[in-house]
């Protein structure tokens, strides 16, 4: 019986050689035992029916028999520490030897013999090849109900609404890429959200997508999914995951356009009744209309500085962002923050004279002064946002350079 490893050891089966190939097979195992065997040997099958050269590389964290029955049936072990599934993906990296990439499960619920239209896919110049139990096969009893009917559908339609993208299944855990398209991904996710990370990157990033139809298969006998490993509430779990990375990876999607109309609308508004009230027939807009019109620009502001930045940190949009870092460079956020912050003060100082005058009352209110709140209020943060921009670009370039 293996231990758990402890550092990352490299295991090459006997006879085999370190060369480049045309297809790496990239699977993470823990405690596969009972199917790893058969697994290799479906991978074996399916690439000589591809008609490719190919790798086998089996990523293990095992404590059983598991990486020593995959060297038995030919296949190559990474192994490495316990640390996650998308974890596992990011040690496998030196190690790939092929141009192109597929990955999946070692417990035979994907079949590794039909890898024909993956390859099919990348010989026409698809980057990513995604898999769709919707669109294949899905034996009965292998997808829980409330994973066919409900989270995985729902999780792919906010993903798809997100990010402009038209997958059917976003969790398939047989996809591919081009290795290429694998460094330019930059994954980060250490547990089951590398999924989601991977999918909305190459939607983000412009990549050449296609997806291909496959057989999900139940559990073999004997075997029990890591979901029902961990409890019920793992599904649940993987989920939240999931969709904690669609939102953290890409809330310019979903909050700076939103964000863009709700600043201008605000601070049009308390701009136009900084002179005093407007009568739209029956309809008076004064101080209440002012002070909600400040609320939205102050928040409609705020998401748009989270957009810029969540742009800038993630480089999926580096176009979109050269122009909003052009927009807030250092010279332009500093002189235009200091400037709008001397504005909002010129118009709030009569208001805080006449305070004082009156023994710390206010007699009457000032819509100019309400309207220099808003301006010191968006100075204020410009100043700080150019700060925090400077300080997330140098972070960005000293990432970019390791």
């Amino acid at each position: 019986m293996a231990e758990s490893p402890t550092q990352i050891e490299h295991w090459l089966p006997p006879g085999a050689k370190p060369e480049p190939v045309e297809l790496s097979i990239v699977v993470p195992a823990l405690n596969e035992q009972v199917t790893i065997g058969e697994f290799v040997d479906w991978c074996r099958e399916g690439i000589r029916r591809a008609g490719v050269t190919g790798q086998i590389l089996i990523v293990d964290s095992s404590t059983d028999a598991t990486p020593d029955l995959a060297r038995a049936h030919g296949a190559e072990v990474l192994r490495v520490p316990k640390r996650g599934l998308g974890r596992a993906y990011i040690d496998a990296i030196p190690f790939i030897r092929g141009q192109w990439v597929i990955m999946g499960d070692a417990d035979l619920t994907y079949d590794f013999r039909e890898l024909e239209p993956f390859v099919e896919k990348f010989r026409a110049g698809d980057e990513m090849v995604m898999g769709s139990r919707f669109k294949g096969e899905i034996e009965p009893g292998a997808m829980p109900p409330l994973h066919r009917y409900f989270g995985t559908p729902l999780t792919t339609w906010i993903l798809n609404r997100l990010y402009g993208s038209r997958f059917s299944d976003i969790h398939c855990g047989m996809r591919g890429l081009t290795r290429d398209a694998l460094l330019r991904i930059r994954l980060r996710s250490q547990s089951w959200e590398y999924a989601s990370e991977m999918v909305l990157k190459a939607a983000r990033k412009g990549l050449r997508i296609a997806e291909v139809p496959v057989r999900f298969y139940r559990d073999r006998d004997g075997r029990v999914s890591h979901h029902r490993r961990a409890g019920w509430m793992s599904p649940w779990i993987a989920g939240w995951l999931n969709l904690r990375v669609m939102l953290v990876y890409s809330p310019d999607s979903f909050v700076f356009k939103p964000g863009l109309a709700l600043f201008a609308a605000g601070f049009a508004l308390c701009a136009a009744l900084a002179a005093g009230p407007i009568n739209l027939g029956k309809i008076q807009l004064n101080l209440h209309s002012m002070l909600l019109a400040l609320v939205a620009a102050v928040l409609g502001y705020a998401c748009v500085q989270l957009g810029v930045l969540a742009r800038l940190m993630h480089g999926l949009r580096p176009e979109s962002t050269r122009t909003w870092l052009a927009c807030f460079s250092y010279n332009r956020g500093v002189l235009s923050g200091a400037g709008l912050s001397l504005a909002g003060v010129a118009l709030f100082v009569p208001l805080l004279r006449e305070y004082f005058a009156q023994g710390f009352r206010l007699v009457g209110f000032s819509h100019a002064a309400i309207f220099g709140l808003l301006l010191l209020i968006t100075g204020f943060q410009t100043f700080v946002f150019t700060l925090l921009l400077e300080i997330a670009k140098r972070v960005v370039h000293e990432s970019n350079r390791e």
